[in-house]
């Protein structure tokens, strides 16, 4: 194996590890599979692996000003994630299981992909990870180094890809086993969940 293959088996081991942890996105993902089938969850793991890919390549890139930026404003992102989590967290709660007409779903599904990645990119702190495991791999934007990173944030990319759509697929098999009052339960434990997220995100800025 030659390497630029091996690059990129680090980057989606990277990825897939850092995707995995299970956390609102996670949760999100779970209960959009749940609702709406296999290709919602998806939507909702694609956003947060585009948005990991950006920070990724940030980290990978060097891009120092931006990401010291970012950092220095992860009060204000905080602020912004709690914010639309509790919102998330109390619109689950309220909802209602219901059939929805095609053009609702396509609608539907960008705003599942955008809500994830909004998400996932008002969380700074993913960059100080990325930044860590860039480093220690001995790319973190050195001169040269430009060909490594572009294939490790590749990696990244696929890695945390593979992760969603493991769980999403994983999810969807039980999606055929609940009716609609067993979903409204679904709905109201994560929408409880994600609420919680969202309160512990602004009680450690606000």
């Amino acid at each position: 194996m030659n390497m630029d293959a091996v690059t990129v088996l680090k980057g989606i081991v990277v990825g897939f590890s850092i995707a995995a942890p299970v956390g609102p996105i996670g949760v999100l993902c779970i209960r959009n599979t749940l609702a709406g089938g296999r290709l919602y969850g998806l939507a909702s793991g694609m956003g947060a692996a585009t948005a990991d890919a950006i920070y990724g390549s940030i980290a990978g890139f060097g891009l120092t000003a931006l990401s010291n930026l970012l950092v220095h404003q992860r009060g204000l992102l905080g602020v912004a994630g709690g914010v639309f989590l509790c919102y998330l967290g109390i619109r689950t709660l309220m909802s209602a299981p219901s059939e929805k007409k095609e053009k609702e779903m396509k609608k539907s599904l960008w705003g599942t992909y955008a809500s994830t990645f909004f998400l996932t990119l008002v969380n700074p702190m993913t960059i100080l990870s990325f930044a860590a495991v860039f480093a220690g791999l001995g790319v973190a934007g050195q001169e040269g180094s430009l060909l490594p990173a572009a294939l490790l944030v590749s990696g990244v990319f696929i890695g945390s890809s593979l992760w969603w759509l493991t769980l999403s697929g994983a999810v969807g098999f039980l999606r055929d086993r609940i009716n609609s009052r067993w979903l409204r339960g679904v709905n109201i434990f994560s929408g409880l969940i994600i609420l919680s997220f969202g309160l512990a995100a602004l009680g450690g800025f606000v």
